[in-house]
C-alpha cells in the first residue's frame, strides 16, 4: 500500500519587523518651533543697530572746523598763526569757538590768560594790543587772600598795588600823622592757579623805575593788589 505524503508548502512567509528597530525618518518629521518673543527681540536690535549707525554717520556730517591751540601759549603774548591749529567739534550752544575762516582775527592779538595745548580759541580768549610786558618789568607777587579782589584777575587788567606795611619797621618813625600809602600802577600780566591756602602768585608789569621797590614790598608781603574801575 502506496503511502502519499503530502508536501509540506515551505514558500518562505514574510518576516515580522523586529522590534525596537530604527524608525525610518520622513518628511513629517515635526520641526522645532521659534518662539515670537525671542524673534521680535532680534528684530529690534537691529532696528537699534541701524538707527544707531544712521545717527553716528550724521554726526560725523556736521562736526564744524574751528580753531584750536597747537602748543602753549602764554597769557600776554601775541598769538601766531603757527600757533593754531584746525579741530573738528559737533556743534554745542555751551561752546563758542572761533570757526577756521575767521582765523585772521585771531592771529596777532593777545592772549588774556594761559592757554594749554588743545584749547577751543575764543573771542574772549583774546584781546587787541600788544603784549601787556612789553618794554615793562615783570614782578611776581604772592597774594593771599584778602591781598587780592575775590573777582579773578586776568590778563590785561589795570590794577594798584598798595604798599601796605606790616609792621613798625616798614612805617617812617617819628611822624605823627598818618601817611599816604604808596601806590604803584601796574598791568595783570598773568595769575597762577591757587595753592593749598588760596594764594595765587600774580605777575604784574610795571615801569622800569618801580620794579625794584615793588620787589621789595612783595619780599615782605606788604602789598595788596586793587583792581581799577573799567574805563
Amino acid at each position: 500500500m502506496a503511502t502519499t505524503f503530502a508536501k509540506k508548502n515551505t514558500a518562505a512567509q514574510p518576516a515580522a519587523a523586529a522590534p525596537g528597530g530604527p524608525v525610518p525618518i520622513t518628511q513629517d518629521a515635526p520641526r522645532r518651533r521659534r518662539r515670537p518673543v525671542v524673534v521680535g527681540a532680534g528684530l529690534a536690535l537691529a532696528a537699534v543697530g541701524a538707527l544707531l549707525a544712521v545717527w553716528q554717520v550724521d554726526e560725523a556730517g556736521n562736526r564744524t572746523p574751528v580753531i584750536a591751540l597747537a602748543h602753549d601759549v602764554k597769557a600776554g603774548e601775541k598769538v601766531k598763526k603757527s600757533d593754531l591749529v584746525v579741530a573738528q567739534v559737533a556743534p554745542d550752544a555751551a561752546l563758542a569757538p572761533v570757526p577756521v575762516s575767521r582765523s585772521g582775527d585771531i592771529v596777532g592779538k593777545t592772549a588774556v590768560a594761559d592757554l594749554p595745548k588743545g584749547t577751543l580759541v575764543t573771542d574772549s580768549s583774546v584781546r587787541e594790543g600788544s603784549p601787556v610786558a612789553k618794554d615793562r618789568d615783570t614782578v611776581g607777587i604772592l597774594a593771599k587772600p584778602g591781598q587780592l579782589p575775590a573777582q579773578r584777575l586776568r590778563a590785561g587788567d589795570a590794577v594798584a598795588l598798595v604798599h601796605t606795611p606790616q609792621d613798625d619797621a616798614d612805617v617812617a618813625k617819628g611822624s605823627s600823622t598818618q601817611k599816604t600809602a604808596d601806590t604803584i600802577n601796574a598791568i595783570v600780566v598773568g595769575v597762577s592757579a591757587p595753592d593749598a591756602n588760596g594764594a595765587v602768585v600774580v605777575d604784574v608789569a610795571v615801569a622800569g623805575t618801580d620794579s625794584a621797590p615793588l620787589a621789595t614790598w612783595a619780599a615782605r608781603g606788604a602789598v595788596t593788589v586793587v583792581l581799577k574801575a573799567a574805563g
